[in-house]
């Protein structure tokens, strides 16, 4: 089989903790070619997304004494030519966010893969409704209580409910702009007035989870079914557990009650062609789901022994052949 990975410049990923790089590793070691195209370099010509193609050999990365040992030049690639994205067996939208306008673009650019023909992991429709803030609101039995607003006075009358909560971007990435509130804080104002760019950007707000302080747990979900977990910790004076702020990685397991927060999601997910997320959980809540280019793998197999990526693979092939 052929996939297509949608990345940002190889040059720019990270073999030791990046998971596109674990799929891709796994999409060859599985005997399937490789091949990468970034979000700009899209089209559609004749009624037929096309993507500039280089086609990759990786040189995996070798787990040794825990931890990944990747070597220099870890990449080669073809010479780039342009070919319709539906000559694949699948095609993987893994560009990082913010969920721009060009973003957005692209998703509709990849609207014009024919589904039978190709499966878009994960799908354009889905990717474009699922805001990874705002999505999670719909599961409301197992969320921390939460509003979205960008008026102050509705923020302040929430935080003084609840005496503190955390305020997240809804197009932030990997921790950026979460901001810890606490009612007695002088700078309430300011912070509100950044964020909110003056009034014009809802935010979301959450009730504070003290459990945080123990981590924030990434749950990776294939089809709807938890496969993998890894726990991150907040490390010095840090509140954030996001790995990209410094957060420190545990091995985990999936409790009773987060089987219970996937088995409320897993369907929807399902439902909506999000076939490979990550859920983040904190003291048992719901608080992000995570659909554009969700990470994890790597920490996840370092600790646990586990192959997700050929698992992801290996569901790739079985429902191509399903499909087909």
């Amino acid at each position: 089989m052929k996939f297509a990975f949608i990345i940002d410049p190889l040059a720019k990923l990270d073999p030791g903790h990046d998971t596109s790089v674990a799929l891709m590793e796994a999409s060859q070691a599985l005997g399937h070619e490789v091949w990468v195209t970034k979000a700009q370099e899209l089209s559609v010509v004749k009624s037929q997304a096309w993507a500039l193609l280089q086609k990759v050999q990786l040189t995996p990365a070798q787990l040794v004494e825990g931890r990944w040992v990747v070597e220099p030049e870890w990449y080669a690639v073809s010479e780039a030519g342009w070919r319709p994205l539906e000559d694949m067996d699948a095609v993987f939208m893994r560009t990082d966010p913010p969920v721009s306008v060009p973003y957005l673009y692209a998703t509709y650019i990849l609207d014009y893969i024919n589904p039978e023909k190709t499966l878009v992991i994960n799908t354009p429709a889905g990717i474009r409704m699922a805001n990874e803030k705002m999505y999670a609101l719909q599961f409301e039995e197992v969320i921390p209580e939460t509003i979205v607003s960008q008026d102050k006075s509705v923020i302040r009358k929430f935080l003084e409910e609840k005496g503190t909560a955390v305020l997240k971007p809804l197009g932030g990435k990997a921790g950026e702009g979460i901001l810890f509130l606490d009612k007695s804080d002088r700078n309430f104002n300011s912070l509100i007035e950044i964020s909110t760019q003056q009034g014009r950007e809802p935010v979301m707000v959450q009730t504070y989870l003290p459990a945080a302080k123990d981590g924030d747990k990434r749950i990776i979900m294939l089809n709807g079914k938890p496969i993998g977990a890894v726990n991150r910790i907040p490390t010095g004076n840090e509140f954030r557990g996001n790995m990209a702020v410094g957060g420190r990685v545990a091995q985990t397991e999936i409790t009773e009650q987060e089987q219970r927060i996937c088995a409320v999601v897993g369907p929807k997910l399902q439902q909506d062609g999000l076939y490979f997320v990550g859920i983040d959980v904190i003291g048992g809540y719901l608080t992000e789901v995570n659909v554009t280019s969700p990470t994890g793998i790597r920490e996840i197999d370092r600790l646990s022994g586990t192959h997700l990526g050929e698992e992801v693979i290996t569901w790739v092939e079985q429902t191509k052949m399903i499909n087909s």
